[in-house]
């Protein structure tokens, strides 16, 4: 996800918030703390936030809440079923018929495969990676298929990178001495499969490109987990935060 904010190609005036601080998904607690004040900058102080109680899986009334506020944009910092349950609400809600926006903040490919097209689709949302971008995910994501029977998600291709740049970095070393490894880690550049432009900074951040994508509507989707249009990609620089703004305590 990134750690900077990214304007979709929409003019809202304001964004209103639903985010969960359930303790069973720690990242939404994360996003939420972030959010509105990243969101803020890019969107004028007109951005409003709700958040929900601990451990609830209603999110109806700070839903019908944004639904009446105005906003453009209703940007959810979820995850997991969190988020699963907040965009099956909005749905129930009317509000993915309107004219108002759903972006959720964490949203991996798995979701619109458990709420259906018909009920996820136009949600926008971020991602690192999608199987059906290019040539290259394409013809990885039918190697990894073969061999789990799943479709790869951002996740399974994001460890698939790790490990793969990690022994890039052995082999270019010529040892596996984790001070060497770290270093030649960072010296190479990361362009795989789940990276475009990728690198790994002094502070641990890997910087790469992101993608704005949408959720497809029934009628668009070709194929088995063909779920999302890419419709903008968001250079490493600006979807990331940068060095200076993440104050790090080990890059002196």
């Amino acid at each position: 996800m990134p750690s900077r904010p990214v304007r979709p190609p929409l003019s809202p005036k304001a964004a209103a918030i639903a985010g969960s601080s359930s303790p069973p998904t720690p990242t939404s607690a994360v996003v939420w703390k972030q959010t509105p004040v990243r969101w803020s900058n890019v969107w004028g102080r007109g951005a409003r936030a709700r958040r929900a109680p601990p451990r609830a899986n209603d999110f109806s009334r700070q839903l019908a809440e944004a639904q009446t506020s105005g906003a453009k944009i209703v940007a959810l910092a979820t995850a997991g079923d969190d988020a699963t349950n907040a965009i099956r609400q909005a749905y129930e809600l009317g509000l993915m018929q309107g004219d108002q926006t759903v972006v959720g903040l964490l949203i991996p490919e798995t979701l619109p495969q458990q709420l259906g097209l018909y009920v996820s689709s136009g949600v926008k949302l971020t991602t690192a990676f999608y199987w059906n971008y290019d040539d290259k995910t394409r013809d990885w994501t039918e190697r990894f298929r073969a061999r789990t029977g799943a479709t790869g998600t951002m996740f399974s291709a994001g460890i698939y990178s790790v490990v793969g740049h990690y022994l890039k970095a052995i082999e270019a070393a010529g040892t596996d001495d984790p001070s060497a490894v770290i270093a030649k880690m960072r010296e190479l550049p990361v362009e795989d499969v789940f990276a475009r432009n990728g690198r790994l900074r002094e502070d641990g951040r890997m910087v790469h490109d992101m993608y704005l994508a949408e959720i497809k509507r029934p009628a668009e989707s070709t194929a088995t987990g063909d779920y999302f249009t890419i419709l903008q990609t968001i250079p490493g620089d600006v979807a990331f935060r940068s060095m200076e703004d993440g104050n790090c305590p080990y890059v002196e």
